[in-house]
């Protein structure tokens, strides 16, 4: 489990010093709870972040333990290190909007036709409590041939989730190559 500290100060100088050791700045929010100001190691939090397999993950910050998902995340726009992660609480029964991964599964029989697999969307944005919340989207794309398919609309509809993409939003296709 990743663990992490809270900033006592959230004043430029600390978050400078912080940064210098190694730390990540974060913050953990929800709805109807007070922000929590708190940084992890980069190395750990890196490491645990592709090493997880929800969307869900647990943090322990100080002596408290959270279920987190991450927002959003800022990166050094020359170094391209992160140096900031929102990471929002994933309270049962409250419903949130998250980004749900889109696998994709199998060889297109298009691919032998001289086509390309175009995938346009990698996540699915979603509205559900987290309980409800699929692990990710599987789309089988063996029997897609040349010019084919799949659409945001030939999704599974899973109780309890509302897909809020637009319905004739394209995720994963065969092109004709040129």
């Amino acid at each position: 489990m990743l663990s992490g500290i809270i900033r006592e100060s959230i004043s430029k100088a600390d978050t400078k010093a912080l940064r210098k050791n190694g730390y990540l700045i974060a913050n953990i929010y929800g709805k109807g709870r007070e922000n929590i100001h708190c940084a992890f190691k980069r190395n750990d939090f890196i490491r645990e972040v592709k090493n997880k397999t929800d969307l869900i993950f647990e943090v322990e910050v100080g002596t408290q333990k959270y279920p987190v998902v991450i927002q959003e995340y800022q990166k050094d726009p020359i170094t391209s290190e992160i140096t900031h992660v929102d990471l929002m609480l994933a309270q049962k029964g409250v419903e949130a909007k998250y980004s749900v991964k889109v696998r994709i599964v199998g060889i297109a029989k298009g691919l032998k036709n001289k086509g390309v697999l175009m995938v346009s969307k990698k996540r699915i944005k979603v509205k559900a409590a987290p309980e409800n919340l699929p692990k990710d989207y599987e789309i089988n794309v063996t029997d897609l041939d040349v010019g084919d398919v799949v659409l945001v609309r030939d999704l599974p509809q899973n109780n309890g989730v509302k897909i809020v993409e637009r319905d004739d939003v394209a995720i994963v296709g065969v092109i004709k190559s040129r």
